[in-house]
């Protein structure tokens, strides 16, 4: 039989609900149960939750009626009962019947849920805009869908005692309601977010035809990226030592030391078995990073679980399209490293760049890279401006970067490096070209 480590909890948190967790060990996992329940115990504490045990189990398959064999789940409603547990969480995700079977086990009162429902509750508590609400409240209703019949089952199955005749009870016609209302729900949801993605559609586009380059920053939760945000563009977005801190996308403006202005946006952090309906829900946030002409990848440099963390960010990046973008790899918080782990990283990765968000080092080094990435995407371009054009002098000054000018009878003499979004503007004055 599987171990069960038990925990204590300072008596200060008594008001907070007691979880156990539960991992299962099958073949060909890319991440450690061990290092799967670290991840969800912080989850759970994010939530709200004390760990008080964890329990796991390797199995082929899971079992199809409750997810864990038939003994490990008495076992764990025996656990409940000894602790007073109020919840018991999986690490993986449930079906609604396991999840309905399992409720039958344990004791009356104490909540089921998987990763994935309290991923959705995290997220309920740490949406701040109308938007990011609404994406959480599609992925809770989409969540719950499937699970109705589990929630009214009791009612078809006691009303008449069972058997035939009870099929068409009033916990069915109750089911049947509250489908309709979740479907009517989700559609009035999604007609909301429609309405905010065009929105935000059209204030992409006035970005896009800015001409100005756009980053985003993308990573594990809790890598550092809003606090590389604050950094890189003192925007005073709120940063917390915690998973999913940040939901809704954040873009600032940045001025690189060469003048030419542009665009980083903050992201919600990924996870390892982040779910695809999460992932749908998020997808206007996601496109923030869909549309980037360069990625910063954030990696939090003092995690041991670092190679893991870079694997599940190119998974999610892979999902939404977004792996075919430039990207720097930004290994943040490595003042927490001593000097040789910090060398034996730039060793192995010797194209990344290396910084502390929280004191400064690095941050030169990366507006570098930037700038560079920047300067690699425009057209090099030598145009002859007429001088009754002072316009398209002005629009040069503010959305290219200027290498030389000079003026001669007829006008004024530019060469620059051109946005790609910029070049059809200054066509028709083009005088030679470098590339």
């Amino acid at each position: 039989m599987a171990r069960i480590d038990l925990k204590t909890t300072d008596a200060s948190k008594v008001l907070r609900e007691r979880a156990v967790i539960v991992g299962v060990e099958r073949p060909g996992q890319k991440w450690p149960v061990e290092s799967s329940l670290d991840e969800l115990e912080r989850l759970a504490e994010t939530a709200g939750a004390d760990v008080v045990a964890r329990t796991m189990q390797k199995l082929e398959a899971p079992n199809p009626r409750t997810f864990i064999g038939s003994g490990k789940a008495e076992e764990i409603a025996d656990t409940v009962r000894s602790l007073s547990a109020d919840i018991v969480i999986f690490d993986d995700e449930l079906t609604p019947s396991q999840q309905s079977n399992l409720e039958k086990i344990v004791p009356r009162d104490v909540k089921v849920i998987d990763r994935t429902a309290l991923i959705l509750d995290i997220f309920a508590l740490h949406a701040m805009t109308k938007e990011g609400r609404l994406q959480v409240r599609l992925a809770q209703n989409q969540y719950l869908y499937p699970r109705l019949r589990g929630m009214w089952a009791h009612l078809a199955s006691n009303r008449m005692g069972g058997g035939v005749g009870s099929r068409f009870g009033e916990g069915e016609s109750q089911l049947e309601v509250d489908r309709r209302m979740v479907r009517k729900r989700i559609t009035s949801i999604k007609r909301e977010l429609n309405h905010l993605a065009s929105v935000r559609s059209v204030q992409r586009e006035e970005r896009y035809a800015s001409g100005m380059f756009k980053a985003s920053l993308a990573g594990y939760t809790n890598a550092g990226k809003s606090s590389l945000l604050n950094r890189l563009t003192d925007a005073d977005v709120l940063s917390y030592d915690k998973l999913f801190a940040t939901l809704d996308s954040t873009t600032r403006r940045f001025v690189l030391p060469e003048g030419r202005r542009i665009t980083i946006t903050d992201t919600v952090g990924f996870i390892q078995k982040l779910p695809t309906t999460l992932i749908e829900a998020f997808k206007s946030t996601l496109d923030e990073i869909t549309g980037s002409d360069l990625i910063l990848h954030v990696v939090d440099a003092s995690s041991f679980e670092f190679e893991r963390q870079i694997e599940a960010v190119q998974d999610v990046l892979g999902q939404i399209k977004a792996d075919g973008i430039p990207s720097i790899q930004v290994f943040n918080k490595v003042d927490l490293l001593d000097a040789e782990a910090k060398e034996a990283l730039t060793r192995r990765y010797p194209l990344a760049v290396f910084v502390s968000a929280q004191k400064g080092e690095g941050i030169d080094e990366l507006i570098s890279r930037i700038g560079a990435a920047a300067s690699a995407a425009d057209e090099l371009m030598s145009v002859h401006i007429p001088y009754d054009r002072g316009d398209l002098v002005s629009t040069a000054h503010e959305r290219c970067q200027i290498l030389s000018e000079q003026y001669d009878d007829r006008g004024t003499i530019i060469e620059m490096l051109v946005p790609k979004s910029y070049s059809g503007v200054f066509r028709a004055y083009e005088s030679s070209r470098s590339r």
